[in-house]
């Protein structure tokens, strides 16, 4: 006997101003199945899902609970009818335990002590596969536990529905399996999953069946067995150009941009001299030229592109552009020198999401003579730099008086290199640039990335991706422990050598 489905999105639409997030969609889910919702930056995929969970409100269509037509108008709502979401970007109170963080929300209704609660975290956390501490703080956490937490505080809850909103952006190849052992373990008792995300391996590896979306409507529902890369990738963009781009060309390397001379930097642990996240790090950039910083999360990346951000002083050591010492590494001084700064976590440092998409372009160029009369702003002249901008650089919905908060993540990273890319920088820091992005915005700040290096400028791009690395650098860098343990010619070693010199094998041990 054929199932029947156990939750039913009937015609669903939602309209944001000019853009229809969602169009006419009808979804399905099934009693112990992973649906993978597959979709493009700005495809929908999170609108349909903020609907089920009730943040949202559709403006058309029906939702029905096992036949059952149901309203949804709060979260409280949808944990009332067993749907639960753990979003992309966490909802934890840092400062507490993680006890208190899973029951929160949940009195009065349950007369819980904290011993009672600690035996569920615990029961949960081990029917998972997880070791997770329900008294430890979560400021103390890795971003992977802090995800498990999300996961348990949805569970405690009693959900037999669980969305969750591209889980793997954050996690290391070790913690994705690891969260894909427990996805298996939750079907196994149950559960059904929506899993949203925009990676076509990872969605071959863990759904039972894939729905696609593009432009805010359903292209295809798929079983995994029928799929392919190819076949979603198709159907994802709409067109065979669902490749990635990758450094053809040979670097310049004629004239020396950055140069980094025996840096040192102190580590957080402020009571010990000894602690360095930073050690000895000498390297050099040259104009025309990818240099790729490879190494495992943890090791020095975040603290080297903080100090080239102007976010941290260094210890020791020496810093030159264009062969001159700089002494005071300080964004108002890096903005005047034209170093593109394009951080790791655009939310949190790249934009003031309350703000507009043209206030947010003029963040670094508002004392610009061309964009004030006098003492006051220029509005037209900021409207019309912000709308060439918005063209230029493909930002979606074209409209630069909403706030980027409401912006996908990969229309956020394009307001970001716009900004920066402006400057005509001779130099570009990029950490993670692609993280969190589909084939297509990828595709997008690949090309920009490409152009930037063509004319002449030096490009250090800090990532956790080492195919990424491989694609776009002339030479690579590999970090452990906070040491450059080699530089290399990218034609002159494999993914297996730098694989090897990132878990700190040396290069004389290859």
């Amino acid at each position: 006997m054929e199932q029947k489905p156990i939750l039913k999105m009937v015609n669903i639409s939602k309209f944001f101003l000019q853009t229809k997030a969602n169009q006419n969609i009808n979804f399905e889910l099934y009693p112990r199945e992973i649906c993978a919702l597959l979709g493009g930056n700005g495809a929908g995929k999170t609108t349909l899902m903020n609907i089920l969970f009730g943040l949202y409100r559709a403006d058309e269509g029906k939702i029905y609970i096992k036949d059952k037509e149901v309203e949804i108008a709060s979260p409280n709502e949808a944990l009332k009818l067993g749907i639960g979401m753990v979003h992309q970007h966490f909802n934890l109170v840092t400062c507490h335990q993680v006890w208190e963080n899973v029951i929160l929300g949940t009195e009065p209704k349950l007369i819980l002590t904290k011993s009672k609660a600690c035996k569920e975290i615990l029961k949960i956390s081990k029917e998972l596969g997880w070791n997770v501490n329900p008294e430890a703080y979560v400021s103390e956490l890795s971003v992977g536990e802090k995800q498990r937490v999300e996961i348990i505080k949805v569970l405690f809850r009693g959900v037999n529905i669980l969305i969750l909103d591209e889980p793997t952006a954050v996690l290391t190849p070790q913690e994705t399996d690891g969260l894909f052992n427990a996805l298996k373990r939750l079907i196994d008792k149950g559960l059904s999953i929506i899993f949203i995300s925009h990676k076509l391996r990872e969605v071959l590896n863990i759904a039972n069946r894939i729905v696609v979306l593009r432009q805010g409507r359903v292209v295809k529902s798929i079983e995994t067995k029928e799929a392919n890369e190819e076949k979603l990738a198709k159907m994802m963009v709409g067109d065979d150009k669902f490749y990635e781009l990758k450094n053809e060309a040979k670097r310049h390397g004629k004239r020396e941009i950055l140069k980094l001379e025996k840096v040192w930097l102190k580590g957080d642990d402020a009571k010990s001299e000894k602690v360095k996240s930073l050690k000895d790090i000498s390297f050099s950039i040259y104009d025309g030229e990818i240099l790729g910083l490879a190494g495992v999360s943890g090791n020095g990346q975040a603290e080297l592109v903080e100090v080239l951000t102007g976010m941290r002083s260094i210890s020791e050591g020496t810093i030159y552009f264009k062969e001159k010492p700089i002494h005071q590494l300080v964004p108002k001084i890096l903005i005047q020198l034209k170093w593109a700064r394009i951080p790791e976590d655009r939310m949190k440092d790249g934009l003031l999401l309350d703000l507009s998409v043209a206030e947010n372009l003029i963040l670094e160029v508002h004392s610009d003579p061309k964009f004030s009369r006098g003492l006051f702003l220029d509005f037209k002249k900021i409207e019309s730099y912000a709308q060439d901008l918005i063209s230029k650089y493909e930002i979606s919905p074209p409209l630069s008086n909403i706030s980027v908060n409401n912006l996908s993540g990969g229309n956020m990273q394009k307001v970001i290199l716009a900004r920066e890319l402006y400057l005509q920088p001779q130099l570009i820091i990029l950490a993670q640039p692609t993280r969190g992005l589909d084939i297509k915005a990828t595709n997008f700040v690949r090309s920009v990335i490409l152009k930037e290096k063509e004319k002449g400028a030096a490009v250090l791009l800090v990532s956790e991706d080492l195919d990424e690395i491989f694609d776009l650098s002339d030479r690579i860098a590999v970090i452990y422990e906070g040491e450059i343990i080699n530089i290399v010619e990218r034609g002159e070693v494999n993914r297996s050598q730098i694989g090897l010199m990132m878990a700190g094998v040396r290069p004389k041990n290859l």
